[in-house]
């Protein structure tokens, strides 16, 4: 392998590849990015086993080949590289780096030991229109669970459907739901996706370009394609909850609020919460909500906003863990919201009057008298 790339586009697409690599003792290679230079591309590639990267960038080159190197090693060299051209040589295990006034040689590995990873999606790949998809990843995708013991809840799942993709995320306490219009024609179906996998999605998408997505159900695996860049990933195995048994069919209470308002209580009652499970308390009222929190170190604080109230509000009360409001009011996008209520144990029902295809609910927190 012989070719001349350009250190900020080699540099920028060690980096990306970098966060995927993976210290398993057992297997050393994963510790390693994959070089692979073809025509008129080097491919950089990483893997973990679980989620899979490949990044194509322009390149001249000499001799066709490929190698693994250590990702540490690779990146922080080239990172520190002045922004010129770079000149890669691989003989062997071995590596050459030349730029003007450096030299480097890094020890690598076969690249035949290397996992296979995708490096394009194939003839089954459907468009998702890029920019819906990702303001919908950012309204569900927080209500995902970190726990591992139930490992379908750290992940999202997705519902294709004719002409529209339903996206669920619950962590057992709260669950967001988002519906998006679909232009291409799919197959009918669900599979849940790792939370993290997800998120790369999100922040390796840019303003531009084409989001791509091949469902490969023979491999246990999903394939996204955006922007020059392959991202692949293990489909979660399991049942995901009955989501739709737990949303209440109705509610005796809506009470409307404006949003900034709200967040701006719910601040205000975060700062006594926090001694206190970050339980915060609503009572809803004839035409305004009290938010409150105790702590018994710190003291005490009542804040009011003003609310539109609807059905019989008669003394309820509820109550919540304020950081999951919090991220609902920032997952929100409009300057409204609604919260409406069945009862003081059943699950809250928060709704972004500006977007109906956005739903969130949460759990109350049970306080005992």
């Amino acid at each position: 392998m012989k070719l001349q790339v350009l250190q900020e586009n080699f540099s920028k697409a060690l980096t990306t590849a970098s966060h995927f690599t993976s210290s398993r003792a057992q297997l050393p290679v994963l510790g390693n990015i994959l070089l692979s230079a073809s025509k008129t591309k080097l491919s950089v590639s990483s893997t973990n086993l679980e989620i899979s990267i490949a990044l194509s960038i322009g390149a001249k080159i000499d001799k066709e080949g490929s190698i693994t190197v250590p990702s540490r090693v690779i990146t922080d060299l080239v990172s520190n590289l002045p922004s010129a051209t770079i000149e890669l040589e691989a003989e062997k295990e071995q590596l050459k780096i030349s730029s003007e006034k450096f030299h480097s040689t890094v020890s690598g590995m076969n690249s035949s030991d290397f996992p296979e990873v995708p490096q394009s999606v194939g003839k089954g790949a459907f468009s998702l229109p890029k920019q819906d998809f990702l303001q919908a990843l950012s309204q569900v995708i927080f209500a995902a669970s970190i726990d591992e013991t139930r490992p379908v809840l750290t992940g999202v799942l997705l519902i294709f459907k004719k002409g529209q993709l339903i996206m669920v995320a619950t962590d057992g306490f709260r669950l967001s739901q988002k519906k998006i219009a679909l232009q291409s024609s799919t197959k009918e179906g669900k599979l849940i996706l790792p939370k993290n996998v997800l998120a790369e999605v999100s922040r390796l998408a840019a303003e531009e370009g084409d989001l791509l997505l091949e469902i490969r159900p023979n491999e246990n695996q999903s394939v996204f394609a955006l922007d020059g860049t392959i991202l692949s990933s293990r489909v979660l195995e399991g049942e995901f909850p009955d989501f739709e048994r737990i949303i209440p069919k109705e509610s005796n209470i809506k009470v409307s609020l404006d949003k900034e308002e709200l967040l701006r209580a719910v601040k205000l009652s975060s700062v006594f919460a926090r001694d206190s499970a970050n339980i915060v308390a609503i009572k809803v009222l004839k035409e305004v909500v009290e938010i409150s929190s105790e702590s018994q170190l710190a003291g005490s604080q009542e804040a009011q906003v003003e609310a539109k109230v609807e059905g019989n509000a008669k003394d309820f009360e509820i109550s919540f863990n304020f950081r999951f409001l919090e991220e609902f009011l920032h997952a929100a996008k409009g300057e409204g919201v609604q919260m409406e209520f069945s009862s003081s144990s059943s699950p809250g029902v928060f709704i972004d009057p500006s977007d109906p295809s956005f739903l969130h609910l949460i759990m109350p927190v049970r306080i005992q008298p």
